[in-house]
């Protein structure tokens, strides 16, 4: 399916009024996914996520490495994508409240004791990566 009929699809090029006044683009746009998009109270939403990893060792060895998450969601409201953006910014509000990070200002959550414990909390929910090496494919 090309892009021009998945727009078709949402309604884009609908001459339909949608009761929004005064709303920028990024509004409306917005407001018609919610109605395309929006979950029903028996859905289910779930994210996957793959990546694959390449890397030649200091010694000229080839490794690849596959790591995937699967998170589900429970209903409409604790969705799966509520947990993965959600519960990693609460863990670590809570940890610059408890003062484990105590550096000041807004960082890029790179340094491993910054998202490192944030990790290992995720994991009491559920929400965790798994990996493995697997032998190099040539592309």
């Amino acid at each position: 399916v090309d892009l021009f009929e998945k727009f078709e699809w949402l309604g884009i090029f609908e001459n339909t009024k949608i009761g929004l006044k005064a709303a920028t683009p990024a509004q409306i746009l917005q407001h018609i996914l919610e109605q395309k998009w929006g979950l029903n109270p028996e859905d289910k939403d779930m994210i996957v996520m793959w990546h694959r990893f390449r890397l030649v060792t200091a010694n000229g060895e080839d490794k690849e490495i596959h790591s995937s998450m699967v998170v589900k969601g429970d209903d409409q409201h604790y969705t799966a994508m509520a947990k993965t953006v959600g519960l990693p910014l609460a863990i670590a509000v809570k940890m610059i409240l408890n003062g484990t990070i105590s550096s000041p200002g807004v960082h890029v959550p790179i340094l491993k004791e910054m998202y490192q414990p944030i990790l290992n909390e995720l994991e009491d929910y559920g929400i965790h990566f798994s990996e493995k090496e697997v032998t190099p494919t040539f592309y």
